[in-house]
C-alpha cells in the first residue's frame, strides 16, 4: 500500500498511509463504518458474515467496524435479525475476526442497546417492554406503548452486559471495540434532557446525564484492562429529531465528551451526515471531528457522507473525496469511515488509492438486499 498511483490527489496521500490508533496499528487510514445488515436469524452470525466483512479486509480497508451487535441483555433488541454477541453467536464472530485479520485487516465489535426503539413481544424475552432512562414515548413503534424506566437493577445488568460482550471481543481477538452511544439509542438517550428526566444519581444537568455511559466504560475498562481500545460513537442528532444536539456550544459539548475520555475512551466516533460541515458554523469551518479532537485531544474517526456524490439513502454514484482534504490536511481526525461506497463495492478503497474513481460500483439501495 506504500505506492501511490500517480493519478491520486496528492492532498489525499495521507489517507493510505499506516497509522497507530490507540495502539492498534492500521495499514492506512480508512475504516469500514458500521452498517446494519440484518441478515443473521437468530441473532448468529453464519459464512455469509464471514465472507462479507473479508472482501472489505482483502479490499484494503484498515479497520472494520462491525454492525451495530446486540449486548448480552434481554432489553438490548429492537430489529430482527441482528447479530449477537454473546452466546452461540461468539463462536462464529471468531471465525469472522480471523478471516480479517487473515486478510490484513483490524476489526472492532460494534456493542449496541437500542433502549426505546425496543417494543414488546421481542425475543429472547418477550414480555419486557422497552427500557430507557425515563418513561418515554415507544421510539420504535410509534405506538402508544410506552418506554419503562431502568430500575436500578436493569441499570446494572446493562453495564454488566456491556463489559461481559467486551471482554468476549478480547478473548476471541479483536482488536478493540466500539460503544454505540448515538443516534438515540440507549446511552445517547441518557445523554438527552428530553429522553432523560431522572431524578436520581443517572440524571440531571449534562455532565451528571454522562454518568451511565461513564459507568460503562469503566466496567469495560476494568474489564479488559487498560490497554484495549474502546471507541466510543456519538452524535449531535437523534433519529428522534435530527435537530437535537448534546452540545449548543463546544463548552456545552465538553461536558459530554471530557467524562468519557477521563473514563478510559481510547477513540471518539464523530457521527455526522455529512462530516465535512462546520460542527459549529457561527465559529468558523472546523468540524464536529475537529472540535472533538479539540476538546478531548483523542483520536478521532469521522464519518458521514465520503465517498457519495451527495447525502442520504438513495442512489448515490461514486464520488471524488474533494471533501476530505481540508479537514484531513487541518488534522481534524485521524481515520476517515466510509459506508455505503464499501457497501456497493468491496474494492473502493484501492479503486480510489489508485486515482479510478471513475470504476467504483455506485451505492444504490438494492445493495441493502444482498450480503456481498
Amino acid at each position: 500500500m506504500s505506492d501511490l498511483s500517480v493519478s491520486v490527489d496528492r492532498r489525499l496521500a495521507p489517507l493510505f498511509e499506516p497509522i497507530t490508533l490507540a495502539g492498534v496499528p492500521l495499514r492506512n487510514r480508512v475504516a469500514m463504518a458500521p452498517m446494519s445488515r440484518y441478515f443473521c436469524k437468530d441473532g448468529q452470525p453464519h459464512q455469509g458474515v464471514v465472507d462479507y466483512y473479508r472482501r472489505r479486509a482483502a479490499g484494503g480497508v484498515g479497520l472494520i467496524l462491525s454492525e451495530g451487535t446486540y449486548i448480552p441483555h434481554p432489553s438490548a433488541a429492537s430489529y430482527e435479525n441482528v447479530p449477537h454477541f454473546y452466546g452461540a453467536a461468539l463462536e462464529q464472530w471468531k471465525h469472522v475476526i480471523d478471516a480479517v485479520h487473515l486478510a490484513g485487516g483490524r476489526m472492532f465489535p460494534q456493542l449496541w442497546h437500542t433502549g426505546s426503539f425496543r417494543q414488546t413481544g421481542m425475543g429472547p424475552d418477550p414480555s419486557l417492554p422497552g427500557l430507557g432512562p425515563s418513561d418515554n414515548s415507544n421510539d420504535f413503534t410509534n405506538l402508544p406503548e410506552r418506554t419503562r424506566a431502568m430500575t436500578e437493577a436493569e441499570i446494572a445488568d446493562v453495564i454488566a452486559a456491556y463489559a461481559a460482550a467486551a471482554a468476549d471481543a478480547q478473548r476471541l481477538g479483536f482488536d478493540g471495540v466500539e460503544v454505540h452511544g448515538a443516534h438515540g439509542y440507549l446511552i445517547d438517550e441518557f445523554f438527552w434532557a428530553n429522553t432523560n428526566r431522572r431524578t436520581d444519581e443517572w440524571g440531571g444537568d449534562r455532565a451528571a446525564r454522562t454518568r451511565f455511559a461513564v459507568a460503562v466504560i469503566r466496567a469495560i475498562r476494568a474489564s479488559t484492562g487498560p490497554d484495549f481500545p474502546i471507541s466510543f460513537r456519538f452524535s449531535q442528532w437523534k433519529q428522534q429529531d435530527y435537530t437535537a444536539k448534546l452540545g449548543e456550544t463546544p463548552d456545552e459539548l465538553a461536558q459530554v465528551l471530557r467524562p468519557l475520555a477521563d473514563a478510559g475512551v481510547s477513540i471518539l466516533h464523530c457521527s455526522t451526515r455529512r462530516f465535512w460541515e462546520p460542527g459549529f458554523p457561527d465559529l468558523g469551518e472546523m468540524t464536529l471531528a475537529g472540535w472533538a479532537k479539540k476538546l478531548t485531544g483523542l483520536p478521532i474517526i469521522a464519518v458521514g457522507g465520503a465517498g457519495l456524490d451527495r447525502p442520504g439513502i438513495k442512489d448515490a454514484a461514486a464520488a471524488p473525496l474533494d471533501h476530505v482534504a481540508e479537514p484531513l490536511a487541518r488534522g481534524e481526525f485521524d481515520v476517515l469511515a466510509v459506508g455505503r461506497a464499501l457497501l456497493a463495492d468491496p474494492d473502493w478503497l484501492q479503486k480510489m488509492r489508485m486515482g479510478h474513481e471513475d470504476t467504483c460500483l455506485g451505492y444504490n439501495k438494492s445493495h441493502l438486499e444482498t450480503l456481498f
